[in-house]
C-alpha cells in the first residue's frame, strides 16, 4: 500500500454493527458535514488531475488536526495541490519557499525594534495562518526546520517568554524532492514525526496526463486559481474534526494497531520502529478515513489502508538493509501480512 485510497474505491457506507462497551452512536451531523467536505475534492480537481489519494491525504490530515509531509520529483503539482486544496477551504494560506539561507524567525517571527515607540514588538512569521505550504522543506538547514517543531505540536509560537496561539484550523503542508540530495538537508526525526502523513505523489496514469494537457492547451494556467470555490466554510471543519474524534474504535481495533506497532519493532530489518505516538497517529488517520467512509467506528480495513502513509516517515531501517535495497514500505506491507487481524 502507498497512498489513501483514491476517492472512487473509498469505503461505502454499511449498516451500523452491533455497538461495544464503550462505543458512541452515529453522529447525526456527520452526513451533512460529509457533504461539505466532499465539495473540497470537486474543487481541488478543477485544477489538480489524477491525485485523488493525495487529495484524500490533505483531507485525512486536516480533519485529524495533522500535517502532511508531501514528496514528488518536479513537475507532478505538488505545490498546485497544496494551493488549490487551501482555496477550496477558503482559508488564510501563507507559502514559505525554503532556502538555505532562510532564519527561524523568518519563519515563526522576531522581535523588530520600533524607533518610534523606543521599545521591541513581535512582528508575527508566515506561520500565522490557517494553511502553510513549506515549499522544499529540506532546502533548508535543521535549525530553521525545527522553528516549525512548537508551531506543529503545539499550535503556538514562543519568543521572549510569550506565548502566542496559532489560528484554527491549523495545517503545515510541506513538500520535498526525493531525487534532488545538493543543497537539501535531511529533516531530524523530531521534524518528521510531527508529520501525520507523508504523501508520496507520483506521475499520473496517461489519460489523466492527456487531461492535464488539454487543460492547458484550453487556457488553464496554475498561477489563475480563480475558477475555485471555497466549499466548506472554518466552522464547518470544526465541526467534522470534531465529529472524527467521535468516531468510535473497538479494544480489539485498539490491540490490532498497538500489534502492529511491536511487530515493527521486532522486524529484522528495522532499526527503530512505530513509537507510540505513531500508533496513536494511526489511529487518528483511521478515524478520519472511517469517517470519510460514513462508519461509525473504525475496521482492520481502514488501519490497513492508513498504515504506509502514516509509518513510512516513522520507520528506520538497518544500514544493512538499505544497502540490500530494503524499503519502508515493503516492510510495512509485511507486517500487514504477518500480523492477524481481528475478527
Amino acid at each position: 500500500m502507498t497512498d489513501p485510497t483514491p476517492a472512487s474505491a473509498a469505503p461505502q457506507p454499511a449498516a451500523p454493527a452491533p455497538r461495544a462497551p464503550h462505543q458512541t452512536p452515529a453522529d447525526p451531523d456527520a452526513a451533512r458535514l460529509r457533504e461539505a467536505v466532499g465539495r473540497v475534492r470537486t474543487e481541488v480537481g478543477k485544477a489538480v488531475i489524477g491525485q485523488d489519494g493525495a487529495v484524500s491525504g490533505l483531507l485525512i490530515a486536516l480533519l485529524s488536526r495533522g500535517h502532511a509531509l508531501i514528496e514528488g520529483v518536479p513537475g507532478v503539482a505538488k505545490t498546485l495541490l497544496v494551493r488549490s486544496f487551501s482555496k477550496a477551504l477558503g482559508l488564510d494560506t501563507k507559502r514559505v519557499q525554503f532556502t538555505p539561507d532562510l532564519m527561524p524567525g523568518d519563519v515563526s517571527g522576531s522581535l523588530i525594534y520600533d524607533a518610534k515607540a523606543g521599545e521591541f514588538e513581535f512582528r508575527e512569521g508566515p506561520v500565522f495562518t490557517n494553511v502553510l505550504l513549506a515549499d522544499e522543506i529540506n532546502r533548508t538547514p535543521p535549525k530553521t526546520q525545527s522553528a516549525l517543531l512548537e508551531a506543529m505540536e503545539e499550535r503556538q509560537v514562543s519568543s521572549d517568554g510569550v506565548t502566542r496561539a496559532l489560528p484554527e484550523p491549523f495545517l503545515v503542508a510541506a513538500t520535498q524532492n526525493p531525487i534532488e540530495h545538493e543543497g537539501t538537508y535531511t529533516l531530524p526525526e523530531a521534524q518528521l514525526d510531527r508529520f501525520l502523513l507523508k504523501l508520496i505523489i507520483r506521475v499520473p496514469e496517461r489519460d489523466a496526463e492527456v487531461d492535464v494537457l488539454r487543460r492547458h492547451a484550453d487556457g488553464f494556467t496554475p498561477r489563475d486559481l480563480e475558477r475555485i470555490d471555497r466549499a466548506v466554510t472554518p466552522e464547518e471543519i470544526r465541526e467534522a474534526q470534531d465529529s472524527v474524534d467521535r468516531v468510535a474504535a473497538t479494544d480489539e481495533m485498539l490491540a490490532y494497531i498497538v500489534d502492529l506497532a511491536r511487530a515493527t519493532r521486532e522486524a529484522a530489518s528495522v532499526e527503530v520502529g512505530a513509537s507510540p505516538r505513531a500508533a496513536t497517529a494511526l489511529l487518528s488517520a483511521s478515524k478520519a478515513w472511517a469517517w470519510l467512509g460514513g462508519y461509525p467506528a473504525i475496521t482492520p480495513d481502514h488501519v490497513q489502508a492508513m498504515l504506509t502513509p502514516v509509518w513510512r516517515h516513522r520507520i528506520q531501517l538497518r544500514p544493512d538493509a538499505e544497502i540490500e535495497g530494503v524499503s519502508v514500505d515493503a516492510v510495512l506491507a509485511s507486517v500487514l501480512r504477518q500480523t492477524p487481524v481481528p475478527r
